[in-house]
């Protein structure tokens, strides 16, 4: 299929037929939608793939595999392709043909589906299909644990397991205490349907209201009675861990098996953790020692990534606030016992190296050490990413933006203008169906090398789909050009309204690259509207501040919404003492948020940064301060261009009245 130039005249030419089949395919219209089906191919219409693809998906459960067969072979390669793929994995499970879903499984290409994965390993355990691999049992249990919720698949994978005595009562209470840590409550009940009536009755029961259960029916008189109320007590210290940690001291810690009163502690302590309460670190103390003093388990705990990440935060926390010196082995320990995958984060790397260097003795193994430390500091150095600058710093080095590539060739645009799941991506954007044009385009970048990362992200910039420009363009790691990382669109009218209300066009610059990717007409779930995602109500207060003429209206007016964000992020700023490492966590997370967060002792602003509770606004702090640096370098305007100064050194308690309201409205 030719690709197609996305331009005003080719929009108006297919923007009925694509919104009368998405218009049909909401109202479920399958006799509109298979008119407009024939009618698309009969004109070989460029988004025809989409058009058939919502026409097959109505009929899912209707259809044979012939008929798949047939949509596969007329888009091959496609998006489309593999998304009914997707579906149709899906629907062959839910129809247990295990036949035709093990020819379909090796062509999905994608992957992301656990759902689709837990029954590619039913379809190991049919009989016929030859003898399981040796690590079968390992990889099973990992997929069914870190399923987030429950659903069909994985719950026959772990039905059948669990009859065939491959998962033990042992590893579904593992399940059900991580479900409940999760407060997934689908999965909770899955797990619990797995060990007989009785336990899945109970379960549901503790679940409603955990302080009757535990009340009436707390006991450790057996090993069943001892996990639900384990269960029980891990349902008190989500709402409340002191009381969690008040009923461990007087009764239950006593009572329990060292493994699950260790586990109760953990999860104490991560609540605790999570609430930046200073108790969390001993009570993680509690849960390792707890651990470590079982004889009957030598292994490492099993608890999860989120709640050891917590106890590694908590321990920073205590560090940073002074006079605990001797708890960077612990941490060391704990970033230890994360996964493999977690452990490799840039975050972990840091805070590693970090620890290496504070416990190195003065000794060859303490020079080994120090070396070992160095050596994750320098693989982290980047000035495009928060912990590289951190670690240039530590290793006293300046930050140097990379060189611009060689300038992409006539050949190499021409391949990227003739891919047609990018033209179909940038088309889909353009017609206002962004969730499928951001698929699409997702899905047709992968494989692709480095210049043909680079080609796409100029035809989406050229056109200024610039959330499509960075997306691709964030993929290279050899050749990376900043024009396209980091655009600079509106820069007129950008500057001009950030010096008009006195703040650093680079910060604007990276906030809006972090809030909206410069997309004007974005639109958050919860109202957040335009380039700054300003809401409504907060809109309405600033204007009124400022001084600004408002209408709900002009939230998607370009020009305004720069000037409203500006302004209410120049208040932000002022309200937290030109701290822009709190003005971001506040534009993101409320004003209210960020000053309980900086309660408690003064921190070290990077080791309080790592502690925020949000994980999406630690990660917003993290890019944003790191967008505004590149910003800065790029603007050439003065402002610093290091990313430790924007950070700012310490972050604690404000003596000052508050300028902002907790909710502008």
């Amino acid at each position: 299929m030719a690709a197609l130039v996305v331009g005003p005249a080719q929009a108006q030419q297919v923007v009925e037929p694509i919104l009368a089949a998405k218009d049909a395919q909401r109202s479920k219209d399958r006799k509109a939608l298979a008119a407009l089906n024939a009618s698309a191919q009969a004109q070989r219409y460029a988004l025809a793939p989409w058009i058939d693809y919502w026409d097959i998906g109505l009929r899912l459960s209707e259809v044979s595999q012939p008929e798949l067969d047939a949509f596969y072979a007329r888009w091959p390669g496609s998006y489309v392709e593999d998304r009914l793929r997707n579906d149709w994995l899906l629907e062959l499970g839910h129809r247990r043909d295990w036949k035709n879903f093990a020819l379909e499984y090796p062509r999905f290409q994608m992957r992301d589906d656990r759902e689709v994965l837990c029954y590619s390993l039913v379809v190991e355990m049919q009989p016929g299909n030859g003898p399981r691999k040796g690590d079968f049992r390992e990889r099973a249990r990992a997929a069914w644990l870190a399923q987030k919720d429950g659903d069909e698949g994985c719950q026959l994978l772990a039905s059948q397991m669990f009859d065939a005595g491959l998962l033990k009562p042992d590893d579904v209470w593992l399940r059900l205490r991580l479900a409940v840590e999760a407060q997934r409550p689908k999965a909770v009940k899955q797990a619990a349907s797995l060990l007989g009536r009785p336990v899945e009755l109970a379960v549901a029961e503790l679940q409603d209201n955990a302080g009757k259960y535990l009340t009436r029916k707390g006991s450790a008189a057996n090993r069943n009675q001892s996990e639900l109320t384990t269960l029980t007590l891990l349902r008190v210290a989500t709402a409340d861990p002191a009381q969690a940690a008040d009923l461990m001291t007087s009764r239950w810690q006593r009572q329990l098996p060292g493994e699950l009163a260790a586990a109760v502690w953990a999860q104490i302590a991560r609540q605790a953790a999570f609430r930046l309460q200073p108790e969390a670190v001993d009570w993680f103390d509690r849960a390792l020692k707890l651990h470590a003093g079982n004889k009957k388990n030598q292994d490492d705990p099993e608890w999860s990534d989120d709640t050891l990440a917590w106890a590694a935060r908590a321990t920073l926390r205590s560090i940073g606030s002074g006079g605990n010196e001797e708890r960077w082995p612990q941490l060391l320990r704990l970033i230890g016992l994360l996964s493999p995958n977690e452990q490799n984060q840039q975050t972990w790397r840091y805070w590693r190296a970090r620890a290496l260097l504070a416990t190195a003795t003065a000794t060859p193994a303490g020079e080994a050490q120090r070396t070992e430390a160095r050596t994750l500091l320098q693989g982290l150095v980047s000035p495009l990413s928060f912990y590289g600058h951190l670690a240039a710093d530590d290793l006293g080095q300046g930050q140097v933006l990379p060189p611009p590539p060689a300038p992409l060739t006539p050949l190499e645009r021409g391949k990227a203008q003739t891919t047609a799941g990018l033209a179909r991506g940038l088309l889909l954007i353009a017609l206002g169906l962004r969730n499928e044009g951001v698929r699409e385009w997702n899905f047709t970048l992968r494989g692709m090398s480095e210049r043909e990362l680079l080609a796409a992200a100029q035809e989406a910039c050229d056109r200024e789909v610039w959330d499509r420009c960075i997306n691709a363009s964030d993929r290279t790691r050899a050749e990376v050009d900043l024009a396209q990382r980091y655009p600079t669109p509106y820069r007129r009218e950008l500057m001009a309204r950030s010096r008009e209300v006195g703040v650093d066009p680079a910060y604007v610059y990276g906030l809006i690259r972090q809030e909206s990717r410069f997309v004007v007409d974005a639109r958050s779930h919860v109202g957040a509207a335009g380039l700054m995602q300003v809401m409504p109500a907060t809109a309405k207060w600033t204007a009124k501040k400022a001084g600004i003429p408002f209408s709900p209206e002009l939230m998607q007016d370009r020009d305004f919404n720069i000037r409203i964000g500006a302004s209410y992020l120049k208040l932000v700023l002022d309200d937290f003492g030109g701290s822009m490492t709190m003005a971001a966590a506040a534009y993101n997370a409320g004003p209210g948020r960020p000053r309980r967060w900086r309660e408690g002792p003064l921190l070290d602003a990077a080791i309080w940064t790592e502690n925020i509770p949000f994980n999406e606004t630690r990660d917003y702090v993290k890019n944003v301060l790191v967008n505004t640096t590149v910003y800065a370098q790029l603007l050439g305007d003065g402002s610093s261009t290091n990313l430790r100064a924007r950070l700012g050194q310490k972050i604690g308690p404000k003596a000052g009245p508050d300028i902002l309201p907790v909710d502008p409205q």
